[in-house]
């Protein structure tokens, strides 16, 4: 059980109600982290918000962004978001043998090129931000444009505060299942 009330959308002014609604039914299976933040509805305004345009926008395909998530979320032992990022990363084409190796990426077979330096870019950002070397960057740029680097740093960012988030205010997981991060 969560830590604070799990608030319904009922109890929202309507633009905010609606974005819950939308989030919670088209971004994925997220309506307890939804519930948990309608304590603060600017809240779901603008990340909920944010999260549904970006992903609307396709910037940066998904694959890069769920495995960047799902790296992030495997450092930080969050249970809640690996389990729910895995589903999404398996259906843009990674195993789950490549997403149990994470955050491995050097020796890991299933991933291309770009999504090692994710994977090492999610590390770096996460563990040693102010520490990420030049080099990194230019790989970067060899794969992605520099808006693309800043929306995938954002993602990488947002979600050690998503992993912070939920583990505080231990967010009950709607998939029922326990995993390993």
């Amino acid at each position: 059980m969560s830590r604070v009330r799990e608030i319904p959308s009922s109890e929202l002014a309507p633009p905010a109600a609606a974005i819950y609604e939308r989030f919670a039914s088209s971004y994925g299976p997220f309506r307890n982290q939804v519930a948990v933040f309608a304590h603060v509805p600017s809240a779901v305004v603008h990340l909920m918000g944010l999260l549904m345009e970006l992903k609307a926008q396709g910037n940066v395909a998904s694959r890069y962004i769920e495995l960047a998530i799902v790296t992030v979320s495997k450092l930080n032992q969050c249970h809640y978001c690996v389990g729910h990022h895995m589903q999404p990363l398996i259906a843009q084409g990674i195993s789950s043998e490549t997403i149990a190796l994470l955050p491995e990426y050097e020796n890991n077979p299933g991933l291309d090129a770009a999504g090692k330096l994710v994977a090492e870019y999610a590390i770096a950002v996460t563990e040693n931000a102010q520490r990420i070397p030049g080099r990194l960057f230019g790989a970067l740029r060899e794969h992605f444009s520099e808006a693309q680097i800043v929306e995938l740093t954002m993602r990488i960012a947002l979600a050690g505060f998503f992993n912070r988030f939920n583990d505080a205010l231990q967010i009950d997981d709607e998939l029922g299942e326990e995993v390993k991060a």
